[in-house]
């Protein structure tokens, strides 16, 4: 496997345990619609669905990982998240956030932007 598919689970791993610490229950980690995933959905309160892009780098030297996200990828997320809750039949508020993890030999920085956008 490539180093950088390494290292995207890595931060996703580290991601679902930073949630988990954080009080969050993981509801499902890689859900997949037509070519879009989200790679961790989560809840808190029972009545707001997480839907959770976890941005993994292994410097900042070309920007902040959460700055990787792309307006193509918040459509994709979008369309995925509209597919879960309808596939599970859920009535609840959905919320985007962004997880943004640093993780080299020296640096282990975890960072969560929560409502980082908004669905249009």
């Amino acid at each position: 496997m490539a180093y950088h598919n390494e290292l995207g689970m890595l931060g996703e791993k580290m991601a679902a345990e930073f949630l988990l610490r954080k009080g969050y229950t993981i509801l499902e980690r890689n859900f997949v619609y037509q070519k879009a995933e989200i790679d961790i959905i989560a809840q808190k309160e029972a009545e707001t669905l997480v839907i959770v892009e976890v941005k993994t780098r292994n410097s900042a030297v070309f920007g902040n990982p959460q700055e990787f996200v792309s307006k193509g990828k918040v459509k994709l997320l979008v369309k995925a998240a509209n597919e879960y809750v309808v596939e599970n039949n859920l009535v609840v508020e959905v919320r985007f956030d962004i997880i943004s993890v640093l993780k080299n030999k020296t640096t282990e920085k975890i960072e969560h932007f929560e409502n980082a956008f908004y669905h249009f």
